[in-house]
């Protein structure tokens, strides 16, 4: 893979097929090129591989919440962002109490994005 573009979206199978490191420096590549400013850049990045790879990998919820987020008006790029405001909320809230060993810590994380909408994450800042 070559370059990213999260407007566009990379195509799964060349995703998945490029070293997590290289996905990570792509990200920022591309925000580099846009000048767009969002630090620190390395998380930001991290943060939307984790997004993207979660499409990749065919999780429903994200997929459906992007598409939502699109069909209310954010590109796909604010809708990953949006995305992943919710998923670096959720890996706050497990570093601050960690779960179980036994149980999923995941169902907050789908449950928060099944009620994610365009205009509170507009709202968000």
């Amino acid at each position: 893979m070559q370059t990213y573009d999260p407007d566009l979206g990379p195509s799964t199978a060349e995703w998945l097929a490029t070293d997590e490191a290289e996905r990570i420096a792509l990200v920022e590549s591309y925000h580099r090129r846009r000048r767009i400013r969002v630090p620190p850049l390395t998380l930001h990045a991290t943060i939307h591989v984790v997004v993207e790879n979660q499409i990749a990998l065919g999780e429903v919820v994200v997929i459906d919440a992007l598409a939502r987020l699109r069909a209310e008006g954010l590109t796909r790029h604010d809708a990953v962002h949006a995305v992943g405001m919710v998923l670096a909320g959720h890996i706050y809230e497990l570093l601050k109490s960690p779960p179980t060993q036994t149980s999923d810590p995941n169902p907050p994380y789908l449950d928060r994005l099944r009620r994610l909408t365009a205009a509170e994450w507009l709202r968000s800042g």
